[in-house]
């Protein structure tokens, strides 16, 4: 698990008025606000647009170090809110980290290596979970987990449980599944097939068994009942 790193961002003032932010975005300036448990009064300001945009790509916990006005602050880009037409991000919000506060994360899960049960069996991987809800100080937030998947084989999965969870506080259930091989696809149906046909073999047999006036399995069981 790599701990999360800060990326840089400039901030300048704004007002606070629709014509304002109007104007801001015209300029390719998103409105944002910075607020935080040790932030006395919100700050309102503007950051471009297309810096938010290279942001918003990376899979990783957007964690920045924000300067507004000459003053750096540790934050975490908190919310973004988007255009429904042009899908253009027109606000932002960024909240202001305390070494004191924990807060509540989605942190994304990325995973490595190639499945034995995969390669070696041609089993289908599942990932029912992309991202897991933890609580957690600053200093402990991770940019991503990391998941090595080169050992598992058909029937085996990776749980919460099995995350690098140091210093973490997860909010999802430990035995929630991340990741699992399941058979080939119609593995099961052969099996079934499989089955069946050997059920029939026995049931010839039995026949046979009777008619040369022996009990069949069937006759058997009825009589201890």
């Amino acid at each position: 698990m790599a701990k999360a790193e800060f990326r840089t961002m400039e901030g300048t003032p704004r007002e606070l008025s629709k014509k304002a932010n109007r104007e801001l975005r015209n300029a390719k300036r998103v409105p944002s606000v910075l607020y935080g448990p040790e932030v006395e009064e919100n700050i309102h300001f503007s950051v471009d647009e297309l810096e938010l945009e290279r942001t918003l790509r990376s899979q990783e916990t957007k964690l920045i170090e924000l300067t507004v006005e000459g003053k750096v602050y540790k934050t975490l880009l908190k919310r973004v809110e988007f255009d429904p037409v042009s899908d253009r991000p027109v606000h932002a919000d960024f909240y202001v980290l305390s070494n004191n506060h924990k807060v509540t994360l989605r942190i994304p899960v990325r995973l490595t290596g190639n499945a034995r049960g995969v390669v070696e069996s041609g089993g289908r991987l599942f990932q029912p979970m992309k991202v897991v809800r933890i609580r957690v100080l600053p200093e402990f937030i991770p940019s991503e987990f990391v998941v090595d998947i080169s050992p598992l084989k058909v029937g085996a999965s990776f749980h919460v449980g099995e995350l690098d969870l140091d210093g973490i506080n997860p909010i999802d259930a430990l035995g929630r599944t991340i990741v699992t091989i399941r058979p080939p696809k119609g593995a099961g149906f052969l099996e079934s097939l499989e089955a069946d046909t050997g059920d029939d073999e026995e049931a010839g047999d039995d026949a046979e068994a009777t008619a040369e006036g022996e009990e069949s399995a069937e006759d058997t069981e009825a009589t201890e009942e």
